[in-house]
């Protein structure tokens, strides 16, 4: 087990910015090519879900190292800054690092920062960059790949143990991330989305260690008796993604667990008002299916996202 910083830069008031990687390798080296995978997390600095992740990946890596077979590489807070500041995007210049990859080492400092992770990432075989929802939202363990690019990265995404695989078509936005990035270079990435900003899920991160762990195990790049969980995720290649906004402001109440599977119109809750004791609107399913986001933060706004739900298109709806 190696550290390294792949980035250093020193800042105003004699701070220093540093992004470190962590690499995991087998204890005896064979001569033939080894396969290589890296996990990346912190992209956006109030994201912490993939740090909690990492460490319990790093854990078991340190008391299994005889089984690693590959060659492992973890990243768990590359925006060390907004990390350290609560913030979602990079402190000092206000913008959000998954949007301006690839970046270039002549950039401003966030094209460099960008720049050095996809730099150091290029070559591995598989990526896998973990995010967390905002404040306002929970999503349970899912992982979100681009259509034009699924051929080779859906087969993967299916070994992650995680609830559901959300396909989507390319959006111009997308080709400035760091998925789009490192799939146009050859690696397969896979963009994980799961829990809530700003705090910790542990069943979500033990769920995903383990879909990690299953992975690596089927890619020859760990080398265990042990069987990993892996769940059958439901796929959005054979349904629809259905989304409930709030049709008045107040506060929302949920009637429902996160993660369930649903009927159409079954009540989600309720928008109420505290100052009069009134019910302002009552919410339901528009669809059956599995309920995969979720309102955390309890305000809402006309318009404000209630919900996501995954379903198929049948006669019943």
């Amino acid at each position: 087990m190696t550290t390294t910083e792949i980035f250093t830069s020193e800042l105003p008031v004699g701070e220093r910015f540093a992004i470190q990687r962590t690499r995991f390798e087998p204890q005896k080296a064979g001569s033939k090519k080894i396969k290589r995978i890296s996990i990346v997390s912190g992209i956006h600095g109030d994201e912490l879900e993939g740090q909690l992740v990492i460490y319990l990946l790093a854990k078991w890596l340190k008391e299994n190292s005889d089984k690693i077979r590959g060659i492992i590489d973890i990243y768990p807070a590359v925006n060390s800054l907004g990390v350290d500041t609560i913030t979602r995007g990079f402190p000092l210049y206000e913008v959000d690092l998954n949007r301006v990859f690839p970046g270039g080492e002549n950039e401003f400092l966030p094209g460099q920062v960008v720049h050095a992770l996809s730099h150091d990432v290029k070559g591995s075989d598989i990526a896998i960059d973990i995010h967390s929802s905002n404040i306002f939202l929970r999503e349970i363990p899912q992982i979100r790949i681009n259509k034009e690019f699924s051929p080779t990265t859906l087969p993967l995404a299916k070994e992650l143990n995680c609830d559901f695989i959300w396909i989507h078509d390319a959006v111009t936005v997308l080709e400035a991330t760091f998925s789009h990035t490192m799939n146009s270079l050859g690696t397969n990435t896979l963009v994980v989305e799961m829990g809530v900003g700003m705090r910790l899920t542990k069943e979500y991160g033990t769920q995903l260690l383990n879909g990690i762990l299953n992975l690596m195990q089927k890619e020859g790049i760990i080398e265990s008796d042990e069987q990993f969980e892996n769940r059958e995720p439901f796929t959005s290649e054979i349904g629809d993604v259905f989304y409930l906004n709030a049709p008045c402001s107040g506060l929302f109440v949920a009637s429902i667990d996160h993660c369930a599977v649903i009927k159409k119109g079954d009540k989600i809750g309720d928008i109420v008002d505290p100052l009069t004791g009134s019910i302002l609107a009552e919410l339901f399913a528009p669809n059956k299916g599995i309920l995969f986001t979720l309102r955390e933060y309890p305000v809402v706004y006309e318009g404000s996202l209630i919900a996501r739900i995954f379903g198929e298109n049948d006669a019943e709806n």
